[in-house]
């Protein structure tokens, strides 16, 4: 269901650029040559996109509030899978420092005494 919507949505979108780069941005329509009062008169088109665009602005709203709601609906939490969890290895010896990055720290002042520090 949520595929055959999602289809449907991308065409309902397709439709609606369509529409809306066929329309001139001041209203006038496609301008396509006619009788004055007859469907495609540029008044009759400007008034048949202006139309096709809200149908199609409504209908595209509404199908993205379903897809929406089934996709809340349908998505339920899982459980985490731990199956593939590899397990740490133990660890001999001494346990690792708390500051990986000072290294061994307790060593160095002992080995280094005789450097003066600066004030």
């Amino acid at each position: 269901m949520f595929t055959f919507l999602l289809v449907v949505q991308a065409i309902v979108a397709a439709l609606l650029v369509t529409v809306i780069l066929m329309q001139k941005s001041e209203g006038g329509g496609l301008g396509v040559g006619g009788s004055p009062s007859g469907f495609m008169s540029a008044r009759g088109a400007a008034d048949f996109l202006t139309r096709s665009t809200t149908i199609l602005a409504s209908i595209f709203v509404l199908l993205s509030i379903v897809m929406a709601v089934i996709a809340s609906v349908r998505h339920a939490p899982g459980d985490i899978d731990t199956s593939l969890v590899k397990q740490a290895p133990a660890t001999q010896g001494a346990p690792a420092p708390a500051d990986p990055l000072a290294g061994n720290a307790a060593a160095a002042p002992a080995a280094n005494g005789a450097v003066p520090l600066a004030n």
